[in-house]
Parts: C-alpha cells; sequence; structure tokens
C-alpha cells in the first residue's frame, strides 16, 4: 500500500469537491448569511445541531458567532443544541433521540429565529423532528446536506434555505461543510463589519 498516495488523493478529492461545489453552494451559502444577518439584527438567535462530525460543525459555528471569526466584533446570539449532556441524556431517556433537539427547539425557537441544521445524508430523524419543530415554531431553517438532500432536501418550505454539497462520500460533505461554515461567517462578518479587504 503506497500510503502516501492514498493521502494525496484524499487531498486532490476534498478541493475537487469543494471546486464543484463552488458554483452551486454560492448563492444558497450568500442568502443564508443575509438571513441569519436579519434574524441577529433583529435581537434573534442562531440554534444550530446536528449528530457526530455534524455535531461538531453546530458548536463550531455557534463558537465563531458568540466568540470570533476573523475579526473583533460584538457577540452574536447562537447556540450549539448539542452541548447540554444533562438536556440530551434526559430527553433521549424519557422520550427518545429523535427529539432531543425538537425539544430544546421548541422551548428555545422564537419566530424570526434561524436554525442550523446539519446532516450529511440529509435523512438524520432527530434532524428531521428538529426543522419540524422550527416550522411550527416559525422559524427559518438554513440545511446543510449532502448527497440528493434526503428527507430534509424534501421538507423544507418556501423561505428556508438549503445547501446541499454534491458529493456521495461522508467525509468530503463534512469537509465542505466546514467550508460552508466558514464561508456563512465571512459572510455575516461582511455584512455587519463592512468588507474589510
Amino acid at each position: 500500500m503506497d500510503l502516501i498516495a492514498r493521502i494525496s488523493q484524499h487531498f486532490q478529492d476534498s478541493a475537487q469537491t469543494k471546486l464543484d461545489a463552488m458554483e452551486l453552494l454560492a448563492a444558497p451559502i450568500s442568502d443564508a448569511a443575509q438571513t441569519m444577518v436579519t434574524c441577529l439584527i433583529n435581537n434573534g438567535k442562531i440554534l444550530a445541531c446536528g449528530n457526530g462530525g455534524s455535531a461538531a460543525d453546530a458548536q463550531h459555528f455557534a463558537a465563531e458567532l458568540v466568540g470570533r471569526f476573523e475579526a473583533e466584533r460584538q457577540e452574536l446570539a447562537a447556540i450549539a443544541l448539542t452541548t447540554d449532556s444533562s438536556i440530551l441524556t434526559a430527553v433521549a431517556n424519557d422520550y427518545s433521540f429523535n427529539v432531543i433537539y425538537a425539544k430544546q427547539v421548541r422551548a428555545l425557537g422564537q419566530p424570526g429565529d434561524v436554525l442550523l441544521a446539519i446532516s450529511t445524508s440529509g435523512n438524520s430523524a432527530n434532524i428531521v423532528e428538529a426543522i419540524q419543530a422550527a416550522h411550527s415554531n416559525d422559524l427559518t431553517v438554513v440545511a446543510l446536506t449532502g448527497r440528493d438532500g434526503g428527507k430534509i432536501g424534501q421538507m423544507l418550505r418556501e423561505g428556508d434555505i438549503h445547501i446541499c454539497v454534491p458529493a456521495e462520500r461522508t467525509a468530503r460533505i463534512q469537509e465542505t461543510h466546514l467550508l460552508a461554515i466558514h464561508c456563512l461567517c465571512d459572510g455575516i462578518d461582511c455584512l455587519l463589519l463592512g468588507d474589510e479587504e
């Protein structure tokens, strides 16, 4: 096995996936950044959720908004719904793992807020439930998915935004999700602070 060649192929595949996605995803990422800024300016908040690597992405996104991305600015209201182990385990134990995010969205989400829902397959049951809860509370949904968008792609409504990575491999989808998250953070900062470059 030529491990160096295998690693090099990962780099090439990752770069190509991102380049292939650029034209398709630039507009929805721009729309999402503008939607999030409108939410934040109107004293709303962004709730973020996902599973596994996507949970880490939700936390990464919230950290960049509450702390900073690349420029100093005021703190922005973002909450990762993936981090409260007592809520997650109580709800999963007493009800179902499928509603660990939906219950938090119903408890915390207000009309005008945004839910950032991350699922590489587009089929995660607890993300589907979270989106249903968001719709019932009049939140806008920004969905980060991959492949064909799955169930999530089919359930989004007018005003929601779908950022669907045109790839099959989970690793490539997650890598492109991270780039999309950085583009969202940069776009939010650019709209709030002006273009500094």
